[in-house]
């Protein structure tokens, strides 16, 4: 199963009641394994669950650390990127010359890395006191 047929497949299980914008995610680890998650929201506002992070949820679940690939995908006219919050925390788990893949359900792909995406992200080397 490809990254976008995994993204494509989560993205149908979404929970969104209130915006009726589906998304789903898929990461691939350096080993191949691939994680999903999908967007869940909440009638209290923030309280939703992004679907990136519901990936990177099920990864950290399996023991998992690192991402070597992402892909995003939903019903927009163009790919959808992730929101800046999903961005940092894409970067916690992936170097900035991760691939990130963004799409929409008509095929449309846009291909970039993750430093493209969230460039000067904060990182770990930021809290070195030194």
């Amino acid at each position: 199963m490809t990254l976008r047929d995994a993204a494509a497949a989560v993205r149908e299980n979404a929970y969104a009641p209130y915006s009726g914008f589906k998304v789903g995610a898929a990461l691939r680890t350096p080993g191949g394994q691939v994680f999903t998650g999908c967007n869940v929201e909440n009638v209290a506002y923030p309280e939703g669950t992004c679907a990136e992070a519901g990936a990177i949820a099920a990864m950290i679940a399996a023991g998992e650390t690192l991402i070597a690939e992402a892909y995003v995908i939903a019903d927009s006219p163009e790919p959808v990127p992730p929101c800046g919050g999903c961005r940092q925390k894409l970067a916690e788990f992936a170097g900035l010359d991760v691939v990130v893949t963004l799409a929409n359900l008509v095929g449309v792909e846009k291909v970039m890395t993750l430093g493209q995406l969230l460039p000067g992200a904060f990182g770990k080397g930021h809290m070195d006191p030194a």
